[in-house]
């Protein structure tokens, strides 16, 4: 109840606004009845006074000092009996009582001070009663909406019409749930706050007023409402109105609809993960091979919307391991925090995806079009993930490594881009980098050769040439011709041609280079061998220089 409503009850009848108009909206939610000239210490905020004024009746400064601290512990007002002791009200204290825009009430003498506590006590209570009932109401009419599967935009749409106001519904990375109006600006609004790191509420706070521009000389009030669930974060139930604008029974009504709200959102969340775990297995199952056919996996793969038609990229994920060692039930919480964080953070890119988890690994499926087909630094795909390493490195205080697949022409194909993106993200792991993104690269004949020991390729070396690598035949020419032979796939002719030397040249020089080693150059074992051992000598002479 506030001041206005205070005057309209029958036992403020006769009673009058002595001063402080500009505070008649200030709320009441207790009544005291001054017995002691201390009695402000007793005071507290929302506090109706009512006094005869005995105390004052010999120093009207103590009437004034009343007002001072009533007014700074936001005290609701004071009521007056004069006739007795004061005479009239003194002219300092109405014009302090202006000044502040603290209610001063002039009461009828014909009405004793415990009635008028009494009568307003009750007529509080009754208020209140008033609204509690039309809030449990109101929430069984939103648990009804809920239990007969209306929907969430229905029951934004019934809250808005029980206050007045419209209504949206934001999840706790303010993405649109559902609305009774359309508003784009302050969608995007919300959505800006979210990405800069703003938070709407100060712990236990009922709700947060504020105002926001939306458009040239456009300014829209708001109140946000936590909607509490099992999330780390609060969704956010949006009024377009003014907090003043929304009386007690209003409040209740929201909250209530939170209430209900709450427990939606937390059922969705199961079903998710329900979906999620049968989205998980079906993948697993997918790239081990354990269905019966191609025919069964794409039609399994059409349940969780994976056409075989759509081009795809695979995107393997792993948290970098850190200092501080984790026990495994700490690290697997961390680690399922950290994807759910990945798969919502996905929703706001423009490309469909979709999310499997595998022990500490994530395999995200990129579905791709024409200007991601390169695997550049500019892809929309390397960009997203760019961003996801950020928000998750601010978010959580961990880095994350992506290994990327090439693309994979149709969803059978992702089979072998799960293993490209794995095998990416393990050699980038070797090189012993943190946070990077590793695209996947087949390997040539050089980088394989390089991750054999220089011990065993040189014994596989001497072995394959012998004496044709011994330093005491010293002829380069045979070394020379056996290269370009086996250059030319053998041919004779051709090799004279690129040597600039007779065709009996060559001949006699690959019977030379037969002889020492005991081989056959038309045996193709033989020349696979010798073409392996000379690529090998070029990779040693590379690292040593």
């Amino acid at each position: 109840m506030d001041i206005s409503q205070l005057l309209t009850l029958p036992i403020f009848t006769g009673a009058h606004l002595a001063a402080g108009r500009g505070g008649v909206g200030r709320k009441i939610e207790h009544v005291n009845m001054m017995d002691a000239p201390d009695i402000a210490g007793y005071l507290k905020g929302n506090d109706l006074l009512v006094t005869t004024g005995f105390h004052f009746k010999e120093d009207a400064s103590k009437l004034t000092d009343l007002i001072r601290t009533m007014v700074e512990k936001r005290c609701a007002g004071l009521g007056l009996k004069t006739k007795r002791f004061l005479g009239k009200i003194p002219k300092e204290a109405i014009e302090l009582a202006d000044a502040y825009g603290f209610p001063l009430i002039e009461l009828s003498e014909e009405v004793g001070l415990g009635t008028i506590v009494n009568q307003t006590l009750s007529a509080i209570l009754d208020l209140r009663t008033n609204e509690l009932k039309s809030a449990i109401e109101a929430h069984q009419t939103f648990s009804a909406h809920i239990m007969n599967g209306k929907g969430l935009d229905e029951l934004l749409e019934n809250v808005a019409n029980m206050i007045g106001s419209q209504t949206m519904l934001l999840d706790e990375r303010c993405q649109l749930v559902g609305t009774s109006q359309s508003s784009s600006a302050v969608l995007a609004g919300m959505q800006y706050l979210y990405r800069m790191g703003f938070s709407l509420f100060l712990p236990q706070s009922v709700c947060t007023c504020f105002s926001m521009v939306t458009g040239k000389e456009q300014v829209e009030v708001l109140t946000a409402f936590p909607v509490r669930t099992d999330k780390q974060k609060n969704g956010v139930l949006l009024v377009f109105a003014d907090r003043t604008a929304l009386d007690n029974g209003h409040l209740l009504t929201i909250e209530q609809a939170a209430n209900v709200i709450a427990f939606e959102l937390m059922k969705n969340n199961a079903l998710n993960q329900y979906t999620r775990r049968a989205k998980n297995e079906f993948f697993l199952n997918f790239i081990k091979k354990r269905y019966s056919s191609k025919k069964e996996t794409l039609n399994r793969a059409l349940e969780f919307d994976l056409s075989n038609e759509q081009k795809y990229k695979c995107v393997a994920g792993r948290l970098d391991s850190e200092e501080k060692q984790l026990g495994f039930k700490q690290q697997q919480i961390e680690v399922e925090k950290v994807f759910d964080f990945i798969e919502e953070e996905l929703a706001i890119f423009p490309f469909v995806s979709h999310l499997f988890i595998m022990n500490d690994i994530c395999l995200i499926l990129v579905a791709v079009e024409s200007d991601d087909l390169a695997s550049d630094e500019w892809s929309p795909t390397l960009i997203a993930i760019e961003i996801i390493q950020e928000r998750v490195a601010a978010q959580f205080g961990r880095t994350i490594s992506f290994g990327v697949s090439n693309v994979c022409h149709e969803f059978w194909d992702v089979i072998e881009g799960h293993s490209e993106a794995v095998n990416a993200l393990h050699s980038g792991h070797l090189s012993g980098s943190k946070q990077f993104i590793q695209t996947y690269q087949a390997k040539d004949i050089s980088k394989l050769l390089r991750m054999i020991p220089a011990e065993d390729l040189a014994e596989f070396c001497s072995h394959t040439l012998q004496k044709l690598s011994d330093p005491c035949v010293n002829d380069l020419s045979l070394m020379q011709t056996l290269a370009v032979y086996l250059e030319t796939h053998c041919q004779i002719s051709e090799t004279a041609k690129r040597l600039y030397v007779h065709r009996n040249t060559i001949i006699y020089r690959l019977e030379k280079v037969e002889e020492l080693l005991g081989k056959d150059l038309k045996d193709p074992e033989t020349t696979l061998h010798l073409r392996l051992a000379l690529r090998i000598q070029q990779t040693l002479s590379e690292q040593a220089h």
